[in-house]
């Protein structure tokens, strides 16, 4: 498989043994006029073209660099079933595929997914011949309809202010798993960080009722605790004692490793995975805690993009260097900005011990429609669900800057039924409702965004906020200037900075405010704003725009490419000094 990109297993956090990676060369065909189901592309034996998975049609590494509107496009190859799993059911898995995906095997419709971020799969085994077996995929995907979501892909021909280019169709790992027709489908973790104990909520196949699950939990090789049951229903909750204590903090995720085991009829199904013995809370006089104890945010806007895949990382590297790079700066976290990052990236933020806000790419869908909510909500719900059990994820922050056509800012029950609807499903986490956008009681942060680059004026729209008193900014459309806000909720300034600095001569580049005259000038205005944030005992957080330039949007402390613009050093003596708040 080393020829293979992006070979590693794409969910640490569900490993089996029995997988198989689909990586790599599949045949691929545009179909900008709609044609391809009706002219039965799905039972064809190969497509006009070539592409590279899982890197999407408009970036280099899919070989075809496409960067033009595709309304449709379809991919084909062939499926190599291991002779080792017969009798196992077969699972195929597409971790990421933008928008609407209809996945075919042998010429028949096995299901179709709606939503450009999230995972999903479908259990192939009826489908699957003796020999000779292919998948087909179709994905369509319309960013212009304003019917779905889109997040910072361009609705023009080409990149503009910070919108960048587009992805279409499949761009995470494909891949196989064998099960037995008993097995784990996944598991939520709920930590108690006094006992010490874990609580897991483990779901099971439809046909696991009567089977034996046992779990075990180790760290460092050591058993820590275990814990049994017999499957009655399609959920069972079990509960581990922990011989020992150790906690997920900022720069140290320890992390416990889980062993499951569900046996029926004499099979067993094994599925490996991990947790973080973590809480979080948020108030208004202690701030943010992690377990227990205020902890300062510093985090960084990040996007996720690169040059070569788009929103794809070329290889795992790149995913690991971009939490170190942060972590160098003196950040312990970042906001995952308007796309949702894929599972291995939040392994790697687990295992580093770095903070996370998920967020999914709202940007695109008009919430003013009626049906929004009915194409924003599912895809939503798989995020949550998906990444729940995840340590590094410390809050929710489903929806960004929801203006409408005219610049104004939508309160509507749209937002307020995704907060309640988020904290029903978890309520160990707060929620940010729309970052950047002046809260109604349906969210627990009033979050401003900020790009006043005078830290004497910055300082002074945040003078009276322990009378809950702020002072947001007013930057989309017609609407220029500030907004008196009275609030009782903690605050947090989840934008702010993004001071140009272009390496080479550009002409499209931006960055916020008036450009700098040099690297002192550039570092003065840095130090002058972040002392603002980190002198004020009622702000519990920062988060700056942004940690790597993306294309034409160059205010990143990182070039696109992932050089260092100045010593990080530097930036690390700014960022990471102590806050008023903290403990």
């Amino acid at each position: 498989m080393n020829n293979i990109p992006r070979n590693e297993h794409p969910r640490p956090d569900r490993h089996r043994d029995s997988w198989l990676c689909l990586n790599g060369t599949w045949d691929f065909e545009i179909d900008n006029a709609l044609v391809g189901e009706a002219k039965k592309f799905f039972e064809r034996k190969s497509l006009d073209g070539k592409i590279t998975v899982p890197f999407c049609p408009e970036s280099r590494l899919s070989g075809v660099a496409h960067t033009d509107f595709m309304n449709a496009v379809w991919y084909r190859r062939d499926l190599p079933i291991p002779a080792d799993w017969a009798g196992k059911n077969v699972i195929l898995h597409i971790d990421a595929s933008d928008y609407e995906t209809i996945v075919f095997v042998n010429g028949k419709w096995v299901g179709t997914h709606r939503g450009g971020y999230t995972s999903f799969q479908y259990d192939i085994t009826k489908f699957l011949a003796a020999e000779g077996n292919y998948v087909t995929i179709c994905a369509k995907d319309d960013v212009r309809s304003e019917k779905q979501v889109a997040g910072k892909q361009s609705q023009r021909f080409g990149s503009y202010g910070c919108m960048y280019t587009r992805t279409t169709g499949i761009w995470q790992t494909v891949w196989l798993e064998a099960v037995e027709a008993a097995h784990v489908t996944s598991y939520k973790v709920f930590a108690n960080i006094s006992d010490p104990s874990v609580t897991l909520d483990v779901l099971t196949s439809n046909v696991s009722v009567g089977a034996e699950l046992n779990v075990k939990a180790y760290y460092e090789g050591k058993l820590m605790g275990e814990a049994s049951a017999t499957v009655a229903s399609g959920s069972t909750t079990v509960n581990i004692a922990l011989a020992e204590k150790h906690l997920w903090e900022c720069g140290n995720g320890r992390l416990y490793d889980l062993k499951f085991e569900l046996t029926k009829d004499g099979k067993t199904d094994v599925m490996d995975g991990y947790f973080g013995l973590r809480e979080v809370a948020l108030t208004r006089d202690k701030g943010l805690m992690i377990n227990g104890k205020t902890v300062f945010g510093r985090f960084v806007l990040d996007q996720g993009f690169n040059p070569e895949g788009i929103i794809t990382a070329p290889d795992d590297k790149h995913l690991i260097f971009d939490i170190e790079a942060s972590m160098a700066c003196g950040f312990n976290g970042a906001r995952l900005h308007q796309k949702v990052f894929e599972p291995r990236f939040l392994y790697h933020a687990d295992r580093l011990g770095y903070m996370v806000w998920g967020e999914t790419g709202n940007w695109g869908l008009d919430h003013t429609l009626p049906e929004a909510i009915y194409n924003f909500l599912p895809e939503w719900l798989e995020e949550v669900e998906r990444d729940f059990s995840h340590p590094s994820v410390i809050g929710w922050c489903p929806t960004n800057e929801t203006w409408d056509k005219h610049g104004r800012q939508q309160f509507n029950p749209f937002l307020d039924s995704i907060y309640d609807i988020t904290k029903a499903i978890d309520k160990t986490r707060p929620v940010i409702t729309s970052s950047g956008s002046y809260p109604t009681e349906r969210t627990d942060v009033h979050d401003v965004h900020d790009y006043e680059q005078d830290p004497v004026k910055f300082r002074s729209y945040y003078a009276e906020i322990d009378k809950g008193i702020v002072r947001d900014q007013l930057n989309r459309g017609n609407r220029v200037g500030r907004q008196v806000s009275k609030t009782h909720l903690p605050i947090f300034v989840s934008e702010y900075g993004g001071i140009g600095w272009v390496m080479k001569e550009d002409a499209t580049a931006w960055g916020y405010g008036k450009s700098v005259e040099g690297e002192e000038e550039f570092f003065q205005r840095l130090e002058g704003l972040t002392d603002v944030l980190l002198e004020n005992k009622d702000i519990f957080g920062f988060c700056y725009t942004q940690l790597t330039d993306v294309e034409q949007e160059q205010n990143g402390l990182l070039t696109y490419d992932r050089q260092f613009k100045f010593d990080p050093a530097r930036y690390h003596r700014i960022f990471s000094k102590k806050a008023v708040i903290e403990d």
